[in-house]
């Protein structure tokens, strides 16, 4: 499988309709074709299991589908963890919406049984100025790294973040909330005398509330911890 081949079957499946919805999730990008991530996954596999690294090699960056078809492949190919690490550094820097971020954390399922490597391996990019660096790091600790060992070091790594992306709070919101699900009474403590900014604080209580994971009962505890910001602009 080609370069130009896997353009031909990009165009081929692109949807006008599809590209104006999706556009409208990620406002931030221009270059999107509209094709459906099914379709970017059937063709992810199969690049996978051909001569991935020439492809890799050989993309463009010009198109989001393309984009989004790296990150799928760096994580379906099969390689050693090492290697995959390179290609991983190698992509953060052409992330640049949360869309390709999130799909490219998600993939990226051998950190669960390589955690040491990858946890010392994504801690450098919440030091970064770079909002999708950043975001990348957040969304990588709560896809792979709440549980029992981390919680704790994930949280106090949250409290730490000091970005104004609208997409770097939001990540450590969800991140905050999916804390919560798993581990409710060391978040709620937490909560309680954090040092989130208020926008970022009330997303996260937004966000548990909105779980159907967290009982009745204790949504109602935090909806009474939100902060008021009368007078303030939270974004």
């Amino acid at each position: 499988m080609d370069v130009q081949s896997v353009r031909e079957q990009l165009e081929a499946l692109a949807e006008p309709g599809y590209q104006k919805f999706a556009s409208s999730l990620i406002p931030n990008i221009d270059n999107l074709i509209g094709v459906r991530l099914p379709a970017l996954r059937r063709i992810a596999l199969a690049a996978a299991r051909d001569d991935w690294r020439a492809w890799l090699e050989a993309a463009g960056n010009d198109v989001f589908e393309e984009i989004m078809l790296q990150a799928m492949i760096i994580g379906y190919a099969g390689m050693e963890p090492e290697e995959r690490l390179r290609y991983i550094a190698d992509f953060v820097p052409k992330i640049d919406n949360w869309s390709v971020c999130d799909r490219f954390c998600l993939g990226l399922k051998f950190a669960r049984g390589n955690q040491a490597a990858v946890w010392a391996f994504i801690q450098p990019y919440l030091k970064s100025a770079r909002e999708y660096d950043i975001r990348f790091d957040v969304v990588m600790m709560l896809e792979h790294f709440i549980d029992e060992v981390h919680v704790d070091e994930v949280l106090r790594l949250l409290d730490g973040v000091s970005h104004e992306g609208y997409y770097v709070k939001m990540a450590v919101a969800w991140a905050v909330s999916m804390c919560y699900v798993k581990f409710p009474e060391r978040t709620e403590a937490y909560l309680a005398d954090c040092g989130l900014d208020d926008f970022t604080f009330n997303k996260s209580l937004q966000k548990i509330v909105e779980s159907y994971r967290v009982e009745a009962d204790a949504k109602q505890r935090i909806r009474g911890m939100r902060r008021s910001v009368r007078g303030k602009r939270q974004a």
